[in-house]
């Protein structure tokens, strides 16, 4: 008996050992399965990398949710329990990745006829990628001179300069199918010279296989010059190989090596007909074995204590394997244990054993061909059982864990079992729920319940002797909150219970403990919260610091409990704040009110009220009921002249809360009295004078305080002596003029002169919209067209009109519904929400603001045939068998059938509902259902569209029960000499409820009727059949039993043996051609060998082509079958199978897959979608449609059917109604003519015409996809209109002709007749900006079949795209092809923006910018500048006019100091634009520097020297400085140098950069942040001579001094002579002649030496481009009389770069300006002009060429001084120009 006991338990062994390695993508999910047995309880434990990653625990399996790069490696399990620890084989998992490529571009070269090598560059992946190499983007293909190695190297043999190029690699990664690309390696050919010698590039490496592998490639890449008389040989032991040779030689590949194929090989690359020494390498192939043991252990050993033991291990392989032994998983190498030693041999021997010795010794044998292992298990015996820690007495907790001790010692390793009376809980064979055996030999009970309070016996038992230990479990009752506390909601003020009632232990004590947001409550802290004693807590005088969750924490030694509530304290709401009425300005009698939202009192406001007071009356309610997300309202319905305050409260849950503060009082304005006089009654009192009596209208109608009333009247008839009249007839909101003329016995008088232009008020519209249609547009919604009113008959503002349709159903009693039109230009409306399959009568009418005109006539429309909308009625089921259910129902409620009911569908849940046809039966037997299933029924009705609502909610019925099927999954798990261990599954079909199951077996050669039965409970899922028959075979019978009885037994043969293993897969795996169709196909295969187990079920997986994975089709094929039936496959879908086959010891590998099969081709599961019909022509409908989807069409598609027929209900009120029994009665009818079309789709046709259709009738199509099986369902039906369609073609012809700067006029023709499709009611003309469609498109629409139309109010000088389309009623026609137009040129707008920029005393220079609008080609600009006032008494206004677009600047250097002037700049197309305009002041700036101090010119050889000091830096630091200088031939101050220092206090100029001969005087100004500072004070003059030239000397001045008292005395005499003949012109009337200003003459007529260049921005014009006027110009100069013969260089306008006017106004009050004559400046005064003096001729100036060449510049000069115009004497000498008055010679 102790024998028996102490080999209770078994060691741990696996069911199953790892695989091949396993590849998964990243993120995938891995569960790995640790399939072992053994005595109880077993643990596991997982490593990876010989790493622990769990600790032990009962769970088999490692799980990991998403895998990651991290997790790759090798992972081993390890399975113990009281025997000792087992270590499997390692698993590899790799998980697929791919990373970037490390590397960046690289560049490569090499010498010409040389090989390149290309290497991969580096990448992570796993596994290693596919490449494909390209260059320049194109595939390289392997060749002659390109090879891939198998290494993935590039090699491009024998390069030439051709080869150089970008080369770059596409990764593709098998397993998850990413690709990258890689970074090019750019690659460069050198010259050299034609031959290469031969030379091994990729040498062949030395390789290892294992031992059968099916191939082994060795490879040889070879390069030479010229490369087409290469050749490549290999040779093994001197004789060439000629077998195997592939790509061009360079690969040598051994199918199926074996030990003979061991070797060297060598590879020799020469050049034929060449001298050339070979070039040669080798390579050493060697085949691997995987170990294999030679010598193993016995699965157990016993040995007793002290003694040696020697266990066995020997293993060999190729190369030779390395042993490493472990103890309980752990390697001997870390026990480090003296007495352990392996032996040469390999094998392990412990000296003397001792007691912990005992446990299980692995040996693994590794080479690099694979891993073997074996074990033993090593018991040591004869040692009693003694007890290491003794179990004791333990009290826990109901629902708790209860861990009792028992930890005891011996050899062999006692048994330990766990009795609770005479019953065993645990033990290494016998497992309880909740009771388990610990590895120490303690029982953990997991949840301790009452009940299993008592006294547990642990029983240890070995071969020497047994021993039995006593404890007491006491078990509490759980500490448990029996009523948590609630939610609540309080108002303030008031008291709070939180209930928190707990049931405990009578034995142990409790403690309440209350939290409010996780802090502990004490209430001795206040005396509003008390905790009684049953927990409730109580807070009185609530508010709103007690809103919180409150936590109730019950804490005992039999456990702790915790409850939370959410207590809420309300209040009434708060008064609305800051309440503020104002008067509507658009509604006189409405007053806003507005205020902000209150505190809700921690309940949500439910509304507002609003109250007011009229005239200081009582308050009463006005709005009772606001919406709470209002904050503002307007109060209407008050009364004019009156006063009125307003409050509003907010009332929540808890009730209204206080009103806010009364709004201070509001009176409303006067209105006219809205009511007449009462009772009006006249009577003659005279014969001159009538009596009119009247009464007052009603208080609340005089809307203000009456001041009186108004008494019209008119005489009857008209007397000739009127003096109006009254015209009738005329069109309302139209504009008239009226003429009248007299009429006497003579005949009328003549017509009088127009009267102003008068336009008559609004009126209603007085006629309707015209040709209204009502056409069917969907299920629910019918479209009405029309044709909108002309704009003369609106009657009033074109804005204001729209159309009003009215609506009703024909079959019931209702009230009409109105839908409103607001845009008069529409011309149909959808009307939509109506019933389905039900008619109606339409109106419409127009209307404007004044009112709406009359109603059309009315139309009839009927909405379209849809699903029913609701389900049948009263359904109810039966179950009557096991396997059938009655169904009963009524029909559907008429109005919601919305069409005709072609019959019913019963949906349960299996994939296919049942259809009943017709409309007469509403019963239906479901029959071949399951037996006691539960299922829900649905019933719907259906019409010809579609499916209706199924009945909800769905009937419940359950078959009845039957006897159930047999259990599955029979296995036997632990099979001895003498006792079997059984498991099985619940029945797949149990038909009712499982009572319990009965297990019988038998010897197989006894009798077929002597059987062992035992039965067991319905929830027994194992049996032990003891005292059996070793090395026999038993017949073991399993059923189960319902109230039915029992049902068919599941039976399974046995061996009673310890030599059993898996099964060998199953062989010659086939699926038959002839079983094939198209959603199943038949699989056959051969069982094979069954491992000494029978064979338990098969397991077939199927996998879809081409890149599914494999699926689970059945695992619980019965062990009997050697063929299934797939079935719920894709048709025309290719599958492979495969087949595994389990016995008790585990699953075999899968077979061999089979060959690819394909299911057959079936119907197309899907008709076209989204079909479309539209009407093409009158007499024809365009059908569109989208093919079905790719995986419906179940086979190759051939094309599509279209099938119409004409519908009957659109013809009239009369049509019969027709009753269709079935679908097949309505597919007849539709094809009852041969009216189908088949649609070809070899081309893909989504499109197809029906033509020869009928007008004015209604048609229904709907298509079907069809392929060589059948056709697919039909598509949704679809009805269309046929008579009306829209034009087929554009209009014809467009012109377009530009009318003005804002107008186009378009002609054009209208589409050709046969296209028109009914009468064109007008045209819409699409035209929009030629360069931004998108944003300026617009639409005008005619609705007059005209074909001309002026399009207006569009911008200036822009090419227009114009579009026409024509429209009729039945909708738009396409639009014709974009033409184009352009207006004319108009003014531009005015300049973007107008600066001025550095400013001085006297200068300025003036930019602008670009018109926002040129409209048009800009011509140039106008500059005009005036002071504001006048200077000197003269106002002068200053005109530039600058040609051409590029210059946008001007330089204006005729300022005044502080003056500030007005400038206006406009730009040209065709005319002037609008003006911008700036004012600006002359310098010097406010805060500005003062003037620099102590000026001096000092003069050299090369320059003049200009010397200063600093003056005052006003109210910022200085910058730097400028230089202004005045030369002495034009007497303006121009700046000369910019940009100088601030540290600077000299500057020296160049003599080369002045003009020889002229004087110069120069000043300095101080710059700072402010602007221009004061200019200092001018220099002495200073000449710019460099020598003293010829006519200095005294000789040339004494001949000169001669000469000219001579010339003198000639010129003298001349001009006495000349006077005498002459008259004096352009002077006054007087006698006395003025003598001439000779100094001025002299002075202007000297030639003017060639100008110097100023280094100033922007430049200026010349005066010869400049044009002024003067309006107070005289003849005369300082009293010089100009003669007749002043000769000027006249240049044409048109050849001139700008022009200047320049016009003076004097002011009354000033007679005369001084003149002076010693100052240069002020030569080209102006003077007040005399009286009677003529002007003279506008001039235009030329200048001439000067000496030295110089850019363009613009500048405008004038003077501040009056006077006239000078002009010289005489031409101009060559190379000189003649000043101008007024301009500076300056350049």
């Amino acid at each position: 008996m102790l024998q028996a006991l102490a080999q209770d338990d078994v060691a741990p062994y696996f069911k199953t050992e790892p695989g091949l390695p396993q590849i998964h993508l990243e993120g995938n999910r891995l569960v790995l399965t640790c399939l072992a047995e053994g005595s109880w309880p077993l643990e596991f434990k997982w490593l990876r990398n010989d790493s622990e990653i769990t600790a032990y625990s009962s769970e088999y399996k490692y799980i990991i949710p998403a895998l990651q790069r991290s997790d790759a490696g090798f992972y081993q399990c390890i399975v113990r329990n009281r025997m000792g620890a087992l270590l499997q084989r390692r698993s590899e998992v790799q998980v697929a990745y791919m990373g970037n490529f490390m590397d960046t571009n690289q560049r490569k070269t090499v010498t010409e006829g040389q090989a390149a090598v290309l290497n991969l560059l580096h990448i992570l992946s796993y596994p290693r990628p596919q490449v494909t190499w390209f260059r320049d983007g194109h595939k390289i293909i392997p060749s002659s001179r390109a090879a891939i190695t198998l290494q993935n190297q590039l090699v491009i043999l024998a390069t030439s300069v051709s080869d150089a190029g970008s080369y770059y690699v596409q990764a593709v990664n098998e397993k998850n199918g990413e690709n990258k690309t890689s970074p090019f390696i750019n690659l460069s050919i050198a010259n050299a010279s034609d031959t290469v010698a031969p030379v091994i590039v990729i040498p062949p490496q030395n390789t290892s296989i294992i031992a059968g592998s099916s191939e082994v490639t060795l490879e040889c890449v070879a390069n030479a010059r010229p490369l087409e008389r290469l050749s490549i040989t290999w040779k093994r032991n001197g004789i060439k190989i000629t077998s195997g040779i592939s790509s061009f030689g360079r690969r040598l590949t051994i199918t199926n090596p074996t030990s003979a194929d061991v070797g060297v090989y060598f590879c020799e690359a020469k050049l034929r007909d060449s001298t050339e020494e070979p070039a040669r390498a080798r390579a050493f192939l060697s085949i691997m074995e995987p170990p294999y043991f030679t010598a193993e252990p016995n699965s157990i050993i016993l040995a007793e204590a002290e003694k040696d033991v020697d266990i066995l291990c020997q293993a060999m392989g190729i190369p030779i394997p390395t042993l490493v032994w472990y103890k309980d998983s752990v390697p001997l190498s870390k026990l480090e244990n003296p007495r352990y030693k392996v032996l040469l041999s390999g094998g392990l021997r412990i000296h003397k054993l001792h007691p912990q010795d005992a446990g299980i010794f692995q040996c693994f044998a590794s080479n690099k061909a694979g891993e073997i292992q074996t074990y033993t298990y090593l018991d040591v015996t004869n040692i009693k059982p003694a007890f290491i820690q003794p179990p004791e007495d333990t009290t826990v907790t109901e629902g708790m864990t209860a861990v009792l001790a028992c930890e005891v010692s011996g050899a062999p390793k006692p048994a330990i079992s766990w009795k609770k009376g005479s019953q065993i809980l645990a033990s290494g064979s016998v497992q309880i729920p909740r009771f388990i055996l610990l590895e120490s030999g303690g029982l953990q009970i997991t949840p301790v319940f009452l009940q299993d309070a008592g006294n547990y016996t642990c029983c240890a038992v070995n071969s020497e002797g047994a021993l039995n230990a006593f404890v007491m479990l006491t078990v509490w009752n759980r500490t448990v909150i029996v009523h948590p506390p609630e939610d609540s909601t309080v108002i303030k003020g008031t008291t709070a219970t939180l209930r928190c009632e707990a049931t405990h232990d009578p034995r142990i004590s409790i403690r309440y403990l209350w939290k409010k947001d996780s802090v502990v409550i004490n209430p001795s802290s206040t005396s509003r919260i008390t905790v009684e004693k049953d927990g409730t807590l109580l807070i009185s005088q609530t508010w709103s610091g007690d809103i919180g969750d409150y936590t109730c924490e019950v804490i005992s030694f039999g456990g702790n409990d915790s409850g939370m509530a959410r207590l809420e304290v309300i209040e009434l709401p708060h008064s609305p704040q800051n309440l503020l009425a104002t008067l509507n300005s658009s509604y006189s009698r409405s007053v806003m009110l507005s205020w902000v939202r209150p505190f809700d009192g921690n309940s949500p406001v439910l509304y507002y009220m609003v109250e007011l007071s009229e005239n200081n009356s009582p308050w009463k309610v006005h709005l009772s009921n606001l919406d709470p997300k209002m904050t503002g309202v307007t109060v209407s319905g008050l009364t004019p002249a009156r006063t009125y305050q307003f409050r509003v409260c907010a009332v929540n849950q808890v009730g209204k809360g206080q009103y806010s503060s009364e709004t201070s009082r509001l009176m409303l304005p006067e209105e006219p009295p809205s009511a007449p006089p009462k009772n009006i009654v006249a009577s003659g009192r005279t014969n001159q004078s009538i009596m009119v009596q009247w009464q007052p209208p009603s208080e609340s109608e005089h809307n203000g305080v009456l001041h009186g009333y108004i008494l019209s009247l008119r005489e009857v008839e008209n007397e000739p002596d009127a003096q109006m009249l009254e015209v009738p007839n005329l069109t309302p909101y139209t504009h008239y003029r009226f003429r009248m003329r007299q009429v006497n016995v003579v005949g009328p008088s003549p017509l009088s002169q127009p009267s102003r232009v008068i336009q008559t008020l609004q009126a209603p519209p007085d006629v309707a919209p015209g040709s209204v249609t009502a056409r069917t547009a969907s299920e629910t919604s019918l479209r009405l067209r029309w044709v909108p009113l002309p704009d003369t008959q609106y009657n009033g503002n074109p804005e204001s009109v729209g159309y009003r349709i009215k609506f009703w159903r024909v079959d019931v009693q209702s009230p009409a519904l109105m839908k409103v039109v607001n845009d008069r230009l529409e011309r149909e409306c959808t009307i939509e929400d109506l019933e389905e399959w039900t008619e109606y009568e339409l109106q419409i009418q127009a209307f404007n603001a004044i009112g709406a005109g009359p109603w059309s006539e009315v139309v009839r429309g009927r909405t379209r045939e849809s699903v029913p909308s609701a389900p049948p009625e009263n359904v109810s089921a039966e179950a009557v068998s096991s396997t059938q259910i009655l169904l009963t129902w009524t029909a559907v409620p008429e109005p919601e059938q919305n069409g005709l009911i072609l019959g019913y569908k019963v949906c349960n849940s299996e994939p296919k509902s049942q259809v009943v046809r017709g409309n007469h039966t509403q019963s239906f037997l479901l029959s071949g259902l399951r037996k006691y299933v539960l299922y829900e029924i649905q019933v719907l009705a259906f019409t010809r569209i579609g499916d209706g609502v199924p009945s909800s909610p769905a009937v419940i019925e359950r078959t009845k029960d039957d006897a159930p099927g047999p259990p599955v999954r029979l296995v036997f798990p632990e099979v001895r000499l003498t006792s079997v261990r059984i498991i099985w599954q619940p029945p797949e079909e149990p038909n009712g409820i499982i009572l319990g199951y009965q297990i019988a077996y038998r010897l197989a050669s006894s009798s077929p009727n002597k059987f062992t039965t035992v039965e067991v409970g319905s929830t027994v899922r194992q049996f032990t059949a003891t005292d059996l028959t070793p090395e026999s075979a038993y017949i073991f019978r399993t059923s189960a039993k319902t109230r039915q009885g029992w049902g068919e037994p599941l039976e399974a043969t046995v061996i009673t043996t310890e030599k059993r293993e898996r099964p060998a897969p199953p062989r010659q795996v086939m699926t038959p051609q002839s079983d094939v169709t198209s959603r199943s196909l038949l699989l056959t295969w051969v069982p094979g060998s069954d491992g000494s187990s029978p064979i338990r079920y098969f397991t077939v997986q199927v996998r879809e082509l081409p890149n599914g994975d494999w699926q689970t089709y059945s695992s619980s094929i019965s062990h009997e079958a050697t063929s299934c039936i797939i079935e719920s496959l894709n048709p025309f879908t290719s599958y492979k199978l495969r087949v595994k086959a389990t016995n008790d010891i585990g699953d075999s590998d899968f077979s061999a897959e089979t060959e690819a099969v394909t299911t057959l081709q079936d119907v197309p599961a899907e008709p076209p979608s989204s079909v479309l019909v539209t009407p093409h022509t009158t007499s024809s409908v365009l059908v569109q449609w989208q093919p079905p989807k790719v995986e419906s069409l179940n086979g190759l598609l051939l094309g599509y059917r279209i099938y119409y027929r004409e519908l009957d209900y659109d013809t009239g009120s009369g049509a019969e109604t027709k009753t269709i029994q079935s679908p097949s009665a309505l597919r007849a009818e539709l094809t009852r003519k041969p009216v189908f079309k088949t649609v070809n789709s070899s081309s893909a046709l989504t499109t197809y015409e029906l033509t020869q259709l009928k007008k004015y009738k209604r048609y229904e199509v709907l298509m079907t996809a069809y392929n060589i099986i059948g056709e697919s369902p039909t598509s949704t039906p679809v009805e269309v209109f046929v008579g009306e369609a829209a034009p087929a073609l554009a209009p014809q012809n467009i012109q377009i002709n530009s009318l003005s700067a804002s107008q186009l006029e378009l002609t054009w023709d209208p589409p050709p007749a046969d296209s028109q499709n009914g009468n064109i009611q007008g045209y819409k003309i699409y035209y929009w900006e030629s360069d931004t469609q998108n944003d300026t498109e617009k639409v005008k629409v005619l609705f007059l079949p005209e074909t001309t139309v002026r399009l207006k109010n569009l911008t200036s000088h822009t090419r227009y795209m114009v579009c026409i389309s024509a429209f009729n009623a039945a909708g738009d026609g396409p639009r014709s092809s974009p033409s184009q137009g352009r207006t004319h040129q108009a003014a531009p707008s005015a300049p973007s923006f107008l600066t001025f920029s550095e400013i001085t005393c006297t200068t300025l220079n003036v930019s602008w910018g670009e018109p926002t609008a040129a409209n048009g080609v800009l011509q140039g600009y106008r500059v005009v500048y005036e002071p504001l006032a006048p200077i000197q008494g003269v106002s002068k206004v200053v005109t530039v006019d600058i040609k051409g677009n590029w210059q946008r600047w001007l330089k204006v250097r005729d300022l005044t100091k502080g003056m500030t002037y007005l400038f206006k700049v406009q730009a040209r197309t065709i005319a002037y634009g609008p003006e911008l305009q700036a004012n600006i002041t002359a310098g010097p700036a406010e805060g500005s520097p003062g003037s620099p101090q102590e000026i001096l010119v000092t003069k050299s050889a090369s320059g003049l020297t200009l010397q200063w000091t600093e003056g005052d830096s006003g109210e910022k630091p200085t910058t730097g400085y400028i230089i202004e200088a005045r030369p002495s031939d034009e007497g303006l101050w121009d700046m000369f140098v910019k940009d100088i220092p601030r540290s600077a206090t000299s500057y020296t100029v160049d003599l080369d950069k002045l003009r020889q001969g002229v004087t110069y005087e120069f000043r300095v100004v101080a710059v700072n942040e402010f602007g221009y500072g004061e200019p200092s004070v001018p220099s002495v003059a200073v000449s710019a001579q460099t020598e003293a030239p010829f006519y200095e000397e005294w000789w040339f001045l004494l001949v000169m001094a001669l000469s000219s008292l001579i010339l003198i005395l000639l010129v003298v005499f001349a001009l006495v002579l000349h006077g005498q003949s002459k008259k004096y012109k352009n002077c006054s009337a007087g006698k006395t002649l003025a003598p001439c200003c000779a100094h001025a003459l002299n002075s202007l007529s000297h030639p003017i030496r060639a100008p110097f260049t100023f280094p100033r921005s922007p430049p200026r014009p010349s005066p010869g481009g400049l044009h002024y006027s003067d309006e107070d110009i005289c003849n005369k100069y300082n009293g010089a009389v100009l003669t007749e013969g002043l000769g000027l260089n006249e240049k044409p306008l048109e050849v001139s770069e700008s022009e200047v006017r320049v016009s003076l106004y004097e002011l009354p009050k000033h007679s005369f300006v001084n003149h002076y004559m010693s100052d240069p400046t002020y030569y080209n005064s102006w003077k007040r002009q005399q009286k009677g003096v003529k002007h003279p001729a506008s001039y235009r100036y030329e200048e001439c060429a000067a000496s030295e060449t110089e850019p363009y510049f613009q500048t405008v000069i004038t003077t501040q001084s009056s006077g006239g115009v000078y002009t010289p004497t005489g031409q101009p000498a060559p190379g000189s120009r003649t000043p101008v008055t007024g301009f500076s010679s300056f350049v």
